[in-house]
């Protein structure tokens, strides 16, 4: 069976700048979730936005199965170019994963097709997230709900797309909810946002959104991968019958 083939992005700012960040998450969080992802099962890869074209070249982008996105404070430093070039790949199959504050990134943006706004707290404050949707298997493995003792708070209303399928709800110590785990069908590709992940807090380290990831990943692979979407079509299945124009923008078409 071929492996599936994860690439790992990560803006890598924070680890710069704030030590508790290295602290928590050693090697960065590209480094950190490629160790803990880490199966027999996956090829995994990383980049950062220091990188030569961000690290996500045609080359790299069409041996990728599964893209997984952590950003947070350098979304406007992502050059349109790229963005395209993943969305492009979206459409024609590959998995994308936006992660926490990646609600804000051009890309998601543009495959959401909506603002991504929505409502945040910086304080360190419970979530509990409900798995809502338990039969999806990105849920595969998991309690009815389970808990992170700090996380930064995300609350409704959020801008996503009215098509978004809810897997996971969260409820905040401040008494907020917010749809926290979704998916999008875009063109041939699949998408999925997670919004745990606040790089000063240790939701990485927790079993159960590793799990997620990892279920992630394995539905995100592509099943079916090819330029999308098709546009000149010279050749008709059919015989079209020769007509004559002349007439049209009075409403008479001569045979």
């Amino acid at each position: 069976m071929d492996k599936i083939k994860v690439t790992i992005w990560n803006e890598n700012v924070h680890e710069k700048t704030n030590s508790r960040v290295l602290e928590l998450y050693p090697g960065g969080l590209h480094g950190f979730l490629a160790q803990k992802l880490a199966s027999p099962e996956l090829d995994i890869r990383t980049a950062t936005l220091d990188d030569p074209e961000c690290g996500l070249t045609e080359e790299v982008l069409a041996h990728t199965d599964v893209l997984i996105w952590w950003g947070h404070a350098a979304h406007d430093k992502v050059p349109d170019e790229i963005v395209d070039r993943v969305q492009q790949h979206v459409w024609d199959g590959m998995g994308l994963i936006t992660l926490h504050s990646a609600h804000m990134s051009k890309i998601f943006r543009r495959l959401n097709g909506t603002s991504g706004k929505l409502h945040w707290r910086e304080v360190g404050e419970r979530e509990r997230l409900w798995v809502v949707n338990p039969s999806h298997p990105i849920a595969a493995g998991l309690p009815e709900h389970f808990e992170l003792p700090y996380e930064e708070m995300y609350g409704e209303p959020f801008m996503i797309a009215e098509d978004a399928k809810v897997i996971f709800l969260s409820w905040f110590e401040g008494g907020e909810v917010f749809r926290s785990g979704f998916t999008l069908q875009r063109g041939n590709g699949r998408m999925f946002y997670f919004r745990p992940g606040h790089e000063t807090f240790p939701s990485f380290h927790d079993v159960h959104v590793i799990k997620v990831l990892g279920n992630a990943v394995r539905w995100l692979k592509p099943t079916y991968r090819a330029a999308y979407p098709k546009t000149h079509v010279p050749d008709a299945l059919e015989v079209i019958s020769p007509k004559d124009f002349e007439h049209v923008s009075a409403g008479i078409i001569r045979s």
